[in-house]
């Protein structure tokens, strides 16, 4: 499978994909298992500026910065599921959002470039990160992110966030020939796009002496109902295989993927890196109905230390159906 098709597996095909229904009221469900809580967090309009992430097949990274000039920020992102305040692994979180003059790439003068966005798969902690360069402000708009969370074909959920206020002028102000606009003159309370409040929209942002950055958190908490709405797709394919976690994980030497084929069925997996390079493929052939183990032994495959995306292909009746799983190799 190709990179174009390996990101359409994973919900990039042109799908149709909508918003799953929010309500304005943040509701709070506490968990010991939760940083700070755990709140519903509103949903905001995806636009002025999103982009069909399928249309390009280098969107799938950590470093979205692309070389931009800027203050860069480490962002850090945990997804919770509503109903038990855990973390939701395996599910794709896009981002984007405008440089440092209040431009989106892919748009009017700048159509065809594509910094400032990107998206990545969480981790088992509901986690992922992105290298990004501190977006400037445009009028009508205090400095914010948009993120969308795709929890299945047929559910996703679309917001934004923003930082503190007084940080943001902070980063302007310490790079005046940089932020040539001038710090941000709005505040997120006169934002109207933030008009039902953004106590669950606002990201950590504080400077790490270690890093030599920026390091910015947000816990984001999205209905949990709605992975009970499974996708026409993931229902075929549950029909056919199903993708257990490996074991053990993370990898030191050798893991165990468990395949269970309720089909006789081709396999066919992959194995690719976290900023989007495929490290390996290989196909298994024809297998019978059963209980199938796939062992990967991470140093006959050159695979160092770091983060990882195990795809499985399954070929039944010419139809093909994917399952992923995220993993660390030390």
């Amino acid at each position: 499978m190709n990179r174009k098709n390996f990101l359409k597996s994973i919900g990039l095909g042109g799908l149709a994909l909508f918003t799953a229904p929010f309500t304005s009221n943040a509701k709070d469900r506490r968990s010991q298992n939760s940083r700070g809580g755990c709140s519903l967090v509103p949903t905001e309009i995806a636009g002025p500026f999103p982009l069909d992430l399928s249309e390009n097949e280098y969107y799938f990274r950590q470093d979205v910065t692309e070389g931009l000039p800027g203050t860069q920020v480490l962002q850090k992102l945990r997804i919770l599921g509503l109903e038990n305040c855990f973390p939701m692994a395996n599910v794709r979180v896009n981002i984007w959002c405008c440089d440092l003059n209040g431009n989106y790439s892919g748009y009017g003068e700048l159509e065809g470039l594509t910094y400032q966005r990107g998206y990545q798969i969480t981790d088992e902690n509901g986690e992922v990160e992105f290298k990004i360069v501190f977006p400037g402000w445009y009028p009508g708009r205090v400095v914010h992110m948009h993120f969308q969370v795709f929890v299945s074909t047929q559910y996703s959920v679309i917001s934004q966030y923003t930082w503190p206020h007084d940080v943001a002028v902070q980063i302007a102000n310490e790079s005046p020939d940089l932020y040539s606009q001038g710090p941000d003159p709005m505040t997120p309370e006169v934002d109207m796009s933030f008009s039902d409040g953004y106590e669950h929209q606002l990201a950590t942002l504080e400077w790490d002496e270690n890093e030599g950055s920026y390091i910015s958190f947000l816990e984001l908490t999205i209905d949990g109902n709605g992975v009970d709405g499974i996708g026409y797709i993931e229902s075929q394919a549950a029909q056919v295989f199903s993708l257990d976690n490996n074991n053990p994980n993370p990898v030191i030497d050798v893991t165990n993927f468990p395949i269970m084929l309720y089909e006789d069925s081709e396999i066919a997996i992959e194995v690719w890196s976290i900023t989007g390079k495929k490290v390996f493929s290989e196909n298994l052939g024809m297998k019978v109905s059963g209980h199938h183990n796939y062992m990967l032994n991470v140093s006959e495959k050159g695979l160092a230390s770091g983060s990882y995306i195990f795809q499985v292909n399954i070929t039944h009746r010419d139809k093909i159906h994917n399952d992923l799983r995220r993993f660390l190799v030390l």
